[in-house]
């Protein structure tokens, strides 16, 4: 099977990640493909028992992965190790609940910062400057969601936070697939 445009998308990003990052330009490509495509379908990998992280491609300035959401699964609280993060949606609408990164050392309950509702070729955009989050299909759509997560620069560890207490768990991520191809045994965030 051929991605023309998945793998153009890749290519655009090669380039665009040569020099300076550009967020508003990472965000035209990421929302361009997600307005205008369907081959990303051949490497959308749902699990009944979590959301599932499909590896498209990953390269030492970038990781591009497909999120394939079930109706009630949501990733937990996490931040993004310093990395940009972009989110394109590619079909149906999801929910972006942000939180105040606390303070080190805090105890107690997160502060909520409100939530975003992103339907499909919108694209959202988070650094842990700006706080940490989980995603998940919009609550009263009732349906589920796929979405292009875009990292800069890769990593394989991230911090999960509960709501109420605030205590930070650090959590190994892992693929579902690479391309299309089930790995054997995962770990979602």
């Amino acid at each position: 099977m051929t991605t023309s445009a998945l793998d153009a998308l890749v290519r655009g990003l090669q380039e665009e990640f040569r020099g300076p990052t550009r967020p508003a330009r990472v965000a035209d490509l990421l929302g361009g493909y997600a307005r205008a495509h369907q081959d990303w379908r051949e490497f959308a990998l749902f699990s009944a028992q979590q959301y599932t992280r499909n590896l498209v491609a990953r390269e030492s300035r970038f990781e591009l992965m497909l999120l394939c959401w079930g109706r009630d699964q949501t990733s937990l609280i996490h931040n993004h190790e310093g990395q940009d993060c972009w989110m394109a949606v590619l079909e149906g609408e999801m929910e972006e609940a942000r939180f105040a990164m606390p303070a080190p050392g805090a105890r107690g309950p997160l502060t909520p910062k409100g939530s975003l509702r992103f339907g499909a070729g919108q694209v959202a955009f988070i650094r842990d400057e700006m706080g940490l989050h989980l995603v998940r299909p919009w609550p009263a759509s009732g349906a589920s969601g796929v979405t292009l997560h875009l990292y800069s620069l890769p990593y394989d560890d991230c911090n999960c936070y509960c709501p109420d207490t605030g205590e930070v768990t650090r959590r190994k991520l892992g693929h579902y697939s690479v391309r299309g191809r089930i790995l054997p045994a995962v770990t979602s965030s």
